[in-house]
């Protein structure tokens, strides 16, 4: 499994048909069959590759927890209506209200302020030493999330983070 972080910001009928699927298994065909197929590449997806693992935890006390954290930031990765989290794979849903008070909460984090909450991280709970190396690593795909926060909650749109572990 590669671990990989998606997010894709959706507009209402695919919220809809993920909402009104029951089988988690359907769900996440639908996610990688038709919104990756859709999306990837575009204004509408954003990739954290394996940063978001630290990003998360930078808004979650140092855990994975999806309860760590305050609101808003607790819900940039992990936080929100959890759509998939059996098995292999991972899809929370953020709402249209909850997007914009994301996108406003990123706008007043700054790269330093980033920095600090890397930092903070416990590195036993997180699974290997913090390093320089993965700091820059995690900072660099933080950048293209606030971006694209913005434009999702200026379109009004949904978001779904996934990841495959």
């Amino acid at each position: 499994m590669s671990c990989r972080g998606m997010h894709f910001a959706l507009e209402d009928k695919d919220v809809q048909i993920l909402r009104e699927t029951e089988d988690e298994e359907a769900r996440i065909e639908h996610v990688t069959d038709v919104i990756e197929e859709d999306l990837f590449g575009g204004d509408w997806a954003a990739e954290t590759d394996k940063a978001w693992d630290a990003i998360h935890r930078c808004f979650a006390n140092g855990t994975l927890a999806l309860d760590g954290g305050e609101y808003p930031l607790n819900h940039v990765i992990m936080g929100g209506e959890q759509l998939v989290t059996s098995g292999d794979y991972y899809i929370s849903l953020k709402t249209p209200d909850q997007v914009r008070d994301i996108a406003k909460a990123l706008g007043d984090i700054t790269r330093d302020n980033l920095r600090a909450r890397y930092r903070a991280i416990d590195p036993t709970d997180y699974g290997m030493d913090l390093s320089d190396d993965d700091e820059e690593y995690t900072c660099d795909w933080f950048e293209g999330l606030v971006d694209f926060y913005r434009r999702a909650a200026e379109a009004g749109r949904w978001v779904i983070f996934t990841v495959d572990q």
